[in-house]
């Protein structure tokens, strides 16, 4: 069954004005390296769950997960409210932030791939400058030569 085309409406406003929001609004240091990657409604508009990462402030600096996510949870009755004044709802959905993993499995997939074509090309290197371990041609009989 397909998902209800109004909360997927609301998902995409509620993304946007979340985003808008830790971005301008909400004051927290923690939150400068968050970005909001989907918004989920449920079927009756109550409960959204938004999903976020958080990048390094360097390429190879690990970003601080917890402090993050206790930023905001911190912030979230601040963004809930600022949910509610931009949407022209009756009930404003409660909000559940939720790590999004997606983009550190494509990332570690990405590896895993990188590596099997780099094997590949070893290989086939190695089978062109290969020869037969016996015979080279190992079905003939005995009396041929």
């Amino acid at each position: 069954m397909g998902e209800n085309p109004r909360a997927q409406r609301l998902a995409k406003q509620i993304q946007q004005i979340v985003a808008t929001a830790i971005e301008h609004e909400v004051k927290d240091p923690r939150l400068e390296l968050v970005t909001v990657t989907d918004v989920r409604v449920t079927g009756d508009l109550h409960d959204a769950t938004v999903f976020y990462t958080v990048r390094g402030r360097n390429i190879d600096d690990e970003p601080d997960l917890d402090s993050a996510a206790e930023a905001l949870n911190r912030a979230r009755g601040q963004i809930r409210k600022i949910v509610g004044d931009q949407l022209n709802v009756r009930f404003t959905p409660t909000l559940k932030f939720v790590y999004d993993e997606v983009p550190a499995a494509s990332a570690s997939m990405e590896e895993l791939l990188s590596r099997a074509r780099a094997r590949d090309e070893e290989t086939a290197r190695l089978r062109a400058n290969a020869t037969p371990a016996g015979s080279s041609n190992p079905y003939k009989g005995d009396g041929e030569k």
